[in-house]
């Protein structure tokens, strides 16, 4: 056993879409480094990754947001279609001023919008698009974890990581 640490990210990996075998894709970008799995080795996802393969992308124009919604939106000033996704992923409001709601999420986390991400997921013909969080990223990663192990014939840790903003304080934490 070795007592260094060599973090080595994958390179030219496509843009992930729903369906998409994140397993296979990890694999493809072991084989392009070269790269070879070995046990007790981490691979760690970013969980927009996780969110798009597992199709949690949500078009906006498909969101047909409640009276609630359109209260709270009208209070926040934000999109009435994001507040009510904000809403079906929360299981209650702590807080909420202009710009923001700090929400308990159905997983139970204290967090801003429930993790909902609004970066970076427009659609290629320019639809807004948002990002849900992964519904079980505990099974997401086993899942995962399982299929690479298969794979390459080794046992892996799968770690699946977030940045998240912490209410009340500045700037943002990394999460797994």
């Amino acid at each position: 056993m070795s007592n260094q640490i060599t973090l080595t990210a994958l390179q030219d990996l496509p843009l992930v879409k729903s369906g998409d075998d994140l397993c296979s894709l990890i694999t493809d970008g072991l084989t392009r480094l070269p790269l070879v799995l070995c046990d007790g080795d981490i691979i760690v996802v970013a969980q927009k990754i996780i969110s798009k393969a597992e199709g949690r992308t949500v078009n906006l124009n498909t969101v047909s947001p409640s009276a609630r919604a359109m209260e709270l939106a009208g209070e926040t000033q934000k999109d009435a279609r994001v507040v009510e996704l904000i809403l079906s992923e929360s299981k209650s409001i702590v807080r909420k001023k202009t710009g923001v709601m700090i929400v308990e999420h159905n997983r139970g986390w204290i967090m801003a919008n429930a993790g909902i991400d609004t970066s970076n997921v427009r659609s290629d013909s320019g639809e807004e698009n948002v990002l849900l969080l992964p519904l079980d990223p505990e099974q997401s990663a086993t899942k995962l974890r399982d299929a690479l192990m298969q794979r390459h014939g080794c046992d892996v840790a799968v770690v699946i990581s977030d940045s998240f903003g912490r209410p009340w304080r500045l700037g943002t934490t990394g999460v797994a």
